[in-house]
């Protein structure tokens, strides 16, 4: 099969293209015949540097995937031949997701939204379980609560503000002025120009945050949260302010993880027009360095995504 490998830690050209082994699923595992993959963050930090996850013989890329069931293995009930389904496997060991064929455990997966193409679907399951870990498990976001979202029109961002909204919340936003319009017809209530204005005099008495930019921005995002306030942060755990219990706030990070159930709420959420992915870029997966390329650059608003089959 056709897969994406790094032959060397550095920049987007250390991605090649080259023939490898197709996988075969093992006992709990299926076979999935990829038709797109979501290119994220963590997939040019771990590119550049080959920290972070578990590297196998064949150092593959690649989280995000949608496409079909083309084998079951020993035990699986879930799914059959032809099912179409979408899912995040392994994180954050290897996967290998930009590739023509993922084998993982049946139930890092769900059934693909049926609202949503491939390309779509391949768009939404590390950011938006990301976004999902964080708010509803994590911050457990509630009808008429305040969320404050960082870097909202971002990949992770985006969503986050759909869900909050979707989770009855009043949601604000932080973004350049130029994206205000999108994240109002998102769902957004209040949108903030980082730019322009601090976020701390722009708004105050906020129940929880998500922070996908850490440092001085989680640290000073304790200063709007009132008393029981929840306070999650993504970039690690370093980026967790100290004093949260001080201000009698919460404060954590969270990393995600494979997690059918959130798929199968994610998928639902796209079903009821309530969660759409923004994709920005679409290139054939030959063209996966230039999709890093362009993601490095940080003006990605959305998702970026390699067509595959």
């Amino acid at each position: 099969m056709r897969a994406i490998v790094v032959n060397g830690w550095g920049g987007p050209e250390t991605l090649v293209e080259r023939e490898t082994d197709r996988p075969e699923p093992g006992l709990g595992e299926i076979l999935v015949r990829v038709h797109a993959a979501g290119v994220n963050p963590v997939d040019w930090k771990t590119r550049a540097s080959g920290a972070l996850i578990t590297w196998g013989e064949v150092p593959a890329v690649g989280w995000d995937v949608s496409g079909t069931v083309e084998a079951v293995g020993p035990g699986v009930t879930l799914y059959r031949q032809g099912d179409e389904v979408y899912g995040m496997p392994h994180f954050p060991r290897q996967a290998g997701g930009y590739a023509e064929y993922v084998a993982a455990p049946a139930r890092h997966f769900a059934r693909k939204p049926a609202s949503l193409d491939h390309v779509q679907a391949a768009a939404l399951p590390l950011a938006a379980l990301t976004a999902w870990q964080a708010l509803v498990d994590a911050a457990d976001v509630r009808p008429g609560e305040r969320v404050l979202v960082h870097a909202a029109a971002g990949g992770v961002g985006h969503l986050a503000v759909q869900i909050a909204k979707a989770r009855g919340a009043y949601v604000i936003g932080t973004a350049s002025a130029a994206k205000h319009g999108l994240l109002r017809e998102l769902g957004a209530d209040e949108v903030i120009d980082y730019r322009a204005r601090d976020f701390t005099e722009a708004v105050a008495e906020v129940d929880v945050v998500l922070d996908a930019l850490g440092g001085e921005v989680a640290r000073r995002s304790l200063e709007v949260l009132k008393p029981g306030g929840r306070l999650v942060t993504l970039p690690g755990p370093d980026d967790v302010p100290a004093g949260a219990a001080e201000r009698g706030v919460y404060a954590a990070w969270t990393l995600v993880e494979p997690d059918r159930k959130g798929l199968e709420e994610i998928a639902a959420l796209a079903d009821r027009g309530l969660l759409r992915p923004l994709v920005e870029t679409v290139l054939p997966l030959e063209r996966a360095a230039k999709a890093h390329e362009i993601g490095e650059q940080g003006r990605t608003t959305g998702k970026i995504v390699l067509t595959v089959a």
